[in-house]
């Protein structure tokens, strides 16, 4: 049964060990051995078994992996190009985001930690 993860609650060794769970799937799939693979991605074969375990890796080690798995395709689904977006083609008249500000009505100071959860006595 495959093992389904929610990405926004997961921890960030939970997102690792299931990316390399995943990738080695692929390259099970694939017919393709740890060695194969490191090679392919100039890499050592210690770096994928680290990957493979849901230990960290860089991101440059990431993408020589999924070129040599020829998954360079999935980059694209995972950050998608944020400049196609017709609403806010609309919204800003074929004008290009030069910097981000936060929403209106928010503040920094309307909320503090334990404001909820204790209300003043009256003799405070």
């Amino acid at each position: 049964m495959p093992h389904k993860i929610d990405y926004s609650l997961a921890s960030i060794s939970e997102i690792e060990a299931e990316i390399g769970r995943r990738l080695e799937a692929i390259r099970l799939g694939e017919n393709i051995s740890q060695s194969q693979l490191a090679d392919e991605a100039g890499i050592s074969r210690r770096t994928i078994t680290r990957l493979e375990n849901g230990e960290g890796i860089s991101v440059d080690t990431l993408i020589r992996i999924m070129r040599a798995l020829d998954l360079t395709n999935r980059l694209e689904i995972m950050l998608p190009d944020p400049s196609i977006r017709p609403i806010d083609r609309i919204r800003l008249k074929g004008k290009q985001r030069q910097r981000a500000r936060p929403s209106a009505g928010r503040t920094s100071d309307d909320w503090t930690w334990g404001s909820d959860d204790v209300e003043p006595s009256e003799g405070q």
